[in-house]
């Protein structure tokens, strides 16, 4: 699983937990969070995280057996558009700006070595430090492309509900993420833990995520919901528009 699509999951995970709700009272918007059940909980965490038009996203975690580390800081919206970064260690990092049509992106010296063994070096000397500027719909991009589309974790979010297995929850002991109080609700299934803090106050947004098994251990956090996410582009004093470059094998980030 490539980083992006890692906390593509992992954003996805507030609501899977939810996904063990058939039936049964569903609570209101003056109920007190904290005293209703984890299946409850789940359920309105779920649709409030369905119903943001925008949010910043940060990520950070290991992958597979490997343990190799990567983290993820977006702010994005339901439009496609997003501002922030992907870094997969060792692999290297890439700036990333879409807004409509158009995407600038930044990599850094290690990716161009890892993702295009040959001639890398050659691409990252024409850029000298500035981003290339591309279709958003190309092809070639498309893994970097979904990441900042809030739609695609609503996606995903909604096509887990027919998700097999989904294991048991339960409610945890209210505490605070990063000074704003919550309620932890846990899902486990098998040798996973899925844990999300849900906030009590104001609407309950899931707040933090954490993830521990075998194959994928890390920390997704949600925050500025519904901001705006920032219009402004790299100026073309910044950018080299190298869309033939893109027709070279680029292994997706």
């Amino acid at each position: 699983m490539s980083g992006h699509r890692w906390a593509a999951r992992a954003a996805a995970g507030a609501a899977a937990i939810a996904l063990t709700v058939t039936g049964g009272a569903v609570a209101q918007a003056d109920d007190d969070i904290a005293s209703l059940s984890a299946e409850q909980i789940a359920d309105r965490s779920r649709e409030a995280l369905l119903g943001v038009s925008s949010l910043h996203l940060s990520a950070r975690g290991s992958l597979g057996g490997s343990g190799d580390r990567m983290s993820i800081d977006l702010t994005l919206d339901r439009e496609g558009n997003c501002v922030g970064g992907v870094d997969t260690g060792e692999d290297g990092s890439v700036e990333i700006v879409k807004r409509a049509d158009d995407v600038w992106l930044k990599p850094d010296k290690a990716f161009w070595e890892t993702h295009v063994p040959i001639g890398g070096s050659t691409f990252d000397a024409i850029l000298d430090g500035r981003y290339m500027k591309a279709k958003a719909d190309d092809p070639r991009l498309l893994t970097v492309t979904e990441v900042c589309d809030l739609d695609t974790f609503r996606e995903l979010i909604e096509d887990n509900a027919d998700a097999p297995g989904r294991g048991t929850l339960a409610k945890g002991e209210e505490t605070e993420v990063n000074g704003a109080p919550v309620i932890p609700v846990v899902r486990t299934q098998g040798d996973e833990r899925l844990t999300v803090y849900v906030a009590t106050e104001g609407e309950p947004y899931p707040v933090r995520i954490t993830a521990d098994g075998p194959d994928e251990k890390g920390t997704v956090s949600f925050s500025g919901f519904d901001r705006p996410v920032p219009a402004e582009t790299p100026s073309a004093d910044e950018t080299v528009d190298v869309t033939a470059l893109l027709g070279r094998s680029v292994k997706p980030v």
